[in-house]
């Protein structure tokens, strides 16, 4: 029932139509109820005074009455789908806005195709909620308490006879429901395990093709696809089995109807008009009565799916704007991490520990060190991709928990070790983040990024569409795509994690040159295992084991012969060799 509540404040911008909705599902089934009482009191009129104009005018009301009951369904659905429309609209943005701002551990713990089910497959469910089951438990509910309190008022005997078979149909909608909502949950996370399964085969196409898994991904997913088909049709079978049986018991209320009323007739207790109503009443009961076992069936799917929803909705994001938080003056790009230790998990071992360091705005600082040495961690920290301790990580002077995130990120230019391109023009990859970016700029960003002459190269040039998630260009046409995005920002601080690793040395060195021109009067920070990428750096931190073991300038650490001159030591070897 909490589920229902959270779920009954969607309906809130819409109750005028909910309430105009409703009132025309009364209306309609006022006046198709009234159709009984005038085909009745047509056959218990006098015959001996009956005429063809005294007929016309109850077809002519019977008509009318029809008109009028269909002119109110096509209103109540019309309303009342396409508020539910409206409410799937609003439940699918607040869905969306979710999952935006949440941080990268809570893609970990929960698998894309697994969310992208919930967002679609559970969502139309939920929709279910809104409209259907709404119009036809009301339908359902409408006729029910107008309908036996009519039949009362013609018979109470035989209404009462009704009852005999009525509870038979309530424990069977209860029975029934009970397992479709069982099984309709299990068949729902079944299937985001089939979307999670496809989605990750799409992404991975590369690697599938490379290793020849085609048939083998094939098989796995008409295994699971055999499996998910198997479930819906143990779902299909309930329902299946359940509506006949419905019909069965109502059947047996007319044969009990007819066993009781037909004697009743002959002795005169019910006119010939009267049993006729009684029985068009009865037979309009049918439909809400078996309309009631799909109103339960959409009741449980929706519930389950609902229930699915919610448990993301419960998610809050761990990194968010703290209460309170007011925008900060500009930033200048001073960066200071000051006693940090940090740790993914709450009683796990430390992955940095100790760090001291003040970066001066405007400055570049180049970090190196071996593989998991906590490199991009301590970067990724700055613009709260990952949440530091409080008070460890200060940019200006000020917690960057004390800055809005909007503003702090704003004023960060970032590319990560793995590069995200969107299924978009190169145009608009590099002028993602900004608003109205003019072609120029965005000719200045990939020219300063060493992109130009791949660009040229293109069919389309900048307006080449670059694939789902840059499937289309090298890793090395990627790196400096998210490059000329981040330096398109003019950010007041820049990092470079490993952006260069996928080109080789001689565009590094040409790129390099062209972002030192970028890189003045603004903060940078550049995270490589390469020597010739960070040499010229104003200074050089050397991370092993989570610490800051070594630092100073190219010159300096040289000097020192430690493990920042071995590294480089090792890296001339290898060109070497890779002369030779």
């Amino acid at each position: 029932m909490d589920d229902l509540r959270k779920f009954a404040r969607y309906f809130l911008p819409y109750k005028v139509s909910l309430t105009i909705g409703i009132t025309c599902i009364l209306a309609s089934v006022l006046f198709n109820l009234y159709i009984p009482l005038i085909v009745g009191q047509a056959i218990d009129a006098n015959w001996a005074q009956i005429s063809w104009s005294r007929l016309t005018v109850s077809a002519l009301k019977v008509l009318g009455a029809s008109v009028v009951s269909g002119t109110f369904l096509f209103l109540q659905r019309r309303i009342l789908i396409g508020m539910s429309r409206r409410v799937e609209y609003d439940l699918r943005q607040d869905f969306y806005a979710q999952l935006v701002p949440q941080p990268q551990s809570f893609f970990q713990e929960h698998r894309i195709g697994d969310l992208m089910a919930r967002a679609t497959n559970d969502l139309a469910a939920v929709r279910q909620l809104a409209g259907p089951m709404i119009m036809y438990s009301l339908q359902t509910v409408f006729v029910v308490i107008i309908v036996l309190p009519l039949m009362f008022l013609i018979n109470w005997r035989l209404t009462l006879l009704l009852f005999l078979t009525m509870p038979f149909v309530s424990l069977t909608v209860k029975f029934f429901g009970q397992q479709v909502h069982i099984r309709f949950e299990k068949i729902q996370e079944f299937f985001s395990q089939i979307t999670a399964r496809a989605q990750e085969n799409f992404t991975g196409v590369r690697v599938v093709r490379a290793y020849a898994q085609e048939d083998a991904e094939i098989a796995a997913f008409n295994q699971l696809n055999r499996q998910y088909a198997e479930k819906n049709l143990a779902l299909v079978r309930i329902d299946a089995l359940m509506r006949p049986l419905m019909q069965f018991l109502i059947g047996m209320g007319f044969v009990v109807i007819i066993w009781a009323g037909v004697p009743a007739a002959i002795r005169g207790e019910i006119t010939v008009g009267e049993f006729t109503v009684f029985n068009m009443y009865l037979f309009r009961l049918i439909w809400p009565l078996i309309a009631l076992g799909y109103v339960v069936n959409l009741y449980q799917r929706g519930t389950a799916s609902l229930k699915r929803m919610n448990a993301i909705f419960a998610v809050q994001p761990s990194i968010a704007d703290t209460p309170g938080v007011k925008t900060q003056p500009p930033i200048e790009g001073k960066i200071e991490f000051r006693n940090l230790t940090f740790s993914y998990h709450q009683n796990g071992e430390p992955v940095l520990r100790d760090i001291d360091l003040v970066i001066p705005a405007g400055r570049t600082v180049a970090f190196v060190g071996r593989t998991g040495s906590g490199k991009s961690t301590l970067i990724n920290l700055i613009p709260r991709v990952v949440e530091a301790p409080e008070d460890t990580v200060l940019v200006d002077g000020i917690s960057v928990r004390n800055y809005p995130l909007a503003q702090l990120r704003a004023s960060i230019g970032y590319v990560p070790q793995e590069t995200f391109l969107f299924s978009d023009t190169l145009a608009e990859n590099i002028a993602f983040g900004v608003e109205k970016a003019e072609r120029s700029q965005i000719e200045w960003a990939a020219e300063v990024a060493g992109l130009t002459e791949d660009i040229e190269s293109f069919p389309e040039g900048y307006d080449t569409m670059v694939g789902e998630r840059g499937l289309t260009l090298s890793g090395g046409q990627k790196q400096r795509t998210a490059i000329a995005r981040a330096i398109l920002r003019q950010p007041k601080i820049l990092i470079l994690d490993d952006a260069l690793s996928s080109v080789d040395t001689y565009t590094e060195e040409k790129i390099l040159g062209k972002l030192r021109g970028v890189m003045r009067g603004r903060t940078s920070i550049i995270v490589s295992h390469r020597i010739s990428t960070v040499r010229d750096a104003d200074f050089i931190c050397v991370l092993d084991e989570g610490r800051i073991i070594e630092q100073g300038t190219h010159d300096e650490l040289l000097a020192i012969g430690g493990e920042y001159a071995d590294l480089y030591e090792r890296q001339l070897l290898e060109e070497e060799l890779a002369l030779t």
